[in-house]
């Protein structure tokens, strides 16, 4: 039996690129492709577009847009779209964002969990064609309903996946999500606790544990030339250590190594700091925390995710995109 497998982009090929990435992996039996849209460089709906119009089988979802800069009618509206253009192959995922970046366009993320679970509401309850009528503190909306004159009334299958890293928001997805969708750059066992909350969430809605879609970005670079897979992941571990060192810490990095990248990375670091601190970062930490090194050492790496929870990896490629989708190709 085939193993789920997708495949992640953001903004490092040209979009045409990622569209003969995308149609690549639908014929190597991948199952979706997920795009990003964090940094402000990448919207993910017109990819995610462009990749609907050139394929007819693989999944496409937003891997993950936000909940605070359009609102759930417009979310809602897009995904319709997104929906008539590919129908029964479009996921929604949506998560709380990050500071400062919010911060800096003007968004103040108060009570985020309150927040996403208002506009995860309204949305679903518009996909399924009702007319909704809800007054919360962040989402006010009354008697609006898609207003289709030509085209395809019925409810719409857009399942919606949670883009969650703190704890609370994931017992708010085990709750409320048709799925999850589980962060990159942690340890294989730093999974469990991400399970144990989401189950708690599961258990409020009646739901069990199982019934929780969980797929993983996992970061993967791979190369017959075991050294250059390594390189090629090290630069993004390097800024991760530097930036996120919670992350770093919870997957079990030794805090005498962050301490030793602390030194020389200051943020916001030049390319110059990043090299000197990525000769500090050593092959088992790039191992532990990325799926890197030949084909059968990602295979392996990949496994392991998928023992600790993960229902579907999500490969990051850095490097050789195709070799990457050769690697995971399915039957």
């Amino acid at each position: 039996m085939s193993e789920r497998v997708a495949i992640y982009l953001q903004d490092a090929h040209p979009i045409r690129d990622g569209m003969e990435y995308v149609k690549y992996a639908e014929s190597h039996g991948f199952e979706a492709v997920w795009q990003a849209e964090s940094r402000l460089v990448r919207d993910a709906v017109v990819p995610m577009a462009a990749f609907a119009a050139v394929t007819s089988k693989i999944k496409v979802g937003s891997g993950v847009i936000n909940n605070w800069t359009r609102n759930a009618a417009i979310i809602s509206t897009t995904f319709l779209t997104l929906d008539d253009l590919a129908p029964d192959r479009i996921i929604l995922g949506i998560g709380a964002w990050w500071d400062p970046l919010a911060k800096n366009v003007g968004i103040n993320r108060t009570k985020p969990l309150k927040a996403m679970k208002e506009v995860v509401t309204v949305v679903r309850d518009l996909l399924a064609m009702k007319n909704v009528t809800f007054h919360g503190e962040f989402v006010n909306v009354t008697g609006i309903e898609h207003d289709i004159v030509h085209g395809r009334r019925e409810p719409r299958h857009v399942p919606i996946y949670i883009g969650a890293t703190g704890m609370q928001m994931m017992e708010l997805a085990g709750e409320i999500g048709d799925g999850v969708v589980l962060n990159y750059l942690v340890s294989p066992k730093y999974n469990a606790e991400a399970l144990a909350h989401l189950d708690v969430g599961a258990k409020k809605a009646g739901r069990k544990l199982d019934e929780i879609d969980r797929p993983q970005l996992v970061v993967c670079s791979v190369d017959a030339d075991r050294k250059k897979a390594l390189d090629g992941a090290r630069k993004l571990v390097t800024q991760y250590l530097g930036q996120q060192p919670h992350i770093m810490k919870a997957s079990g990095v030794s805090p005498e190594l962050l301490d030793e990248i602390g030194k020389v990375l200051h943020w916001p670091a030049t390319e110059e700091d990043v090299e000197r601190a990525m000769k500090l970062v050593p092959d088992d930490v790039v191992q532990l925390i990325t799926a890197s090194g030949s084909p059968d050492e990602v295979r392996r790496k990949v496994a392991e995710y998928r023992a600790n929870g993960c229902t579907c990896p999500i490969l990051y490629p850095l490097g050789d995109v195709k070799m990457m989708i050769d690697t995971f190709a399915q039957a």
